[in-house]
């Protein structure tokens, strides 16, 4: 299976993605279609008009990504999809075009976590060692994962409430800053400091993750100041909301890494491109763990994309990974070794 090519699909969310990856991890073609210039004028993701736009893209998407990996659906040995977690209408559009393309071409079908995809992309920047720690942060998604071995998963802890992402694009919003939020605080934060307090959130385990206690402790913050016809610097705030979310982001994660001892960890997701948590990992955990190598992808692995949903979708399918035409989109996919 050394030659395998996969066709990847991806439509969680708000990105049409379409890519061929070959041996695991060469990249023939990667196309992107985003729809985030629409969204912005709602504040957000919009999952009716998401849908529709992913069903006028996907065939453009798609004939983009094998014109530019010179290659027909003909020449691929498999379709690999995200199945879920995402949102039931955009994950609908992905899944009905790999069953069309599987059915059509006569290949098999590998239905892909999206999650584990994120933890994947960090393979197309360096070989992957076991046992693996993964810090997945995304809008939807705060977890540890950990992967004793290949395409073996294990949550070891998840968000109580809000994902990181969804608390930095709240926080955003409330501040006045562009969709989405979580990258603007980012920015804003540089120019501040963390001199505002605010709630520590609390969790019951003490692998998980909490973030709405800290998104409210900020929109109290702001209200009282309102009442109070109190000034504040927007920059601090951004400042001292991050500063917070990652401190509760990194206490969990530190126990993780004592405990397991993993060889190495792996950033993943979306909010692994802000540039502060990217700081503390190369220079707070390096110089504490000197012994785990830790891997902090480059942006354009940060993102979803079809790249890492082939890559995923490649070691699936090594692992004899296959679904067939009943497969339908989950929202609600749980990341297990069993299931996937």
């Amino acid at each position: 299976m050394s030659d395998t090519i996969i066709l990847g699909i991806e439509s969680s969310c708000d990105e049409t993605a379409v890519a061929m990856v070959r041996s695991d991890t060469e990249v023939l073609a990667n196309v992107v279609a985003t729809q985030i210039d629409v969204h912005k004028d709602f504040g957000g993701v919009v999952p009716e008009v998401a849908s529709r736009i992913h069903v006028e893209n996907i065939s453009m998407v798609l004939a983009e990504a094998l014109q530019n990996a010179h290659l027909s659906v003909a020449d691929v040995d498999a379709i690999a999809v995200t199945q879920g977690p995402g949102l039931i209408g955009s994950l609908h559009v992905g899944v009905q075009a790999a069953k069309t393309l599987a059915w059509a071409f006569r290949k098999p079908l590998v239905p892909v976590h999206h999650i584990a995809g994120h933890i994947y992309a960090n393979a197309l920047v360096t070989k992957l060692e076991f046992p693996l720690l993964a810090l997945v942060v995304s809008g939807g998604h705060t977890e540890l994962v950990y992967m004793p071995d290949e395409w073996q998963f294990t949550i070891l802890g998840t968000t109580q409430d809000d994902a990181i992402g969804e608390a930095g694009d709240k926080v955003g919003r409330v501040l006045n800053l562009p969709y989405p939020g979580g990258v603007y605080v980012d920015r804003l934060a540089k120019e501040g400091k963390a001199c505002y307090p605010l709630a520590t959130p609390k969790t019951e385990r003490e692998l998980d993750f909490s973030f709405s206690g800290l998104k409210s402790s900020v929109l109290q913050f702001i209200a009282r100041c309102e009442r109070r016809n109190e000034t504040f610097e927007p920059a601090d705030l951004a400042c001292s909301y991050q500063e917070c979310a990652l401190r509760e982001l990194f206490t969990p994660t530190r126990i993780a890494l004592c405990q397991y001892q993993p060889k190495m960890m792996v950033l993943a997701g979306g909010v692994a491109a802000n540039s502060r948590l990217r700081e503390m990992v190369e220079q707070d955990l390096c110089n504490e763990f000197p012994d785990i190598r830790f891997v902090v992808p480059p942006l354009s692995c940060c993102t979803d994309n079809a790249a890492m949903i082939a890559v995923a979708g490649s070691i699936a399918y090594r692992h004899g990974v296959r679904a067939d035409f009943s497969l339908s989109a989950d929202p609600g996919f749980e990341l297990t070794s069993s299931i996937l």
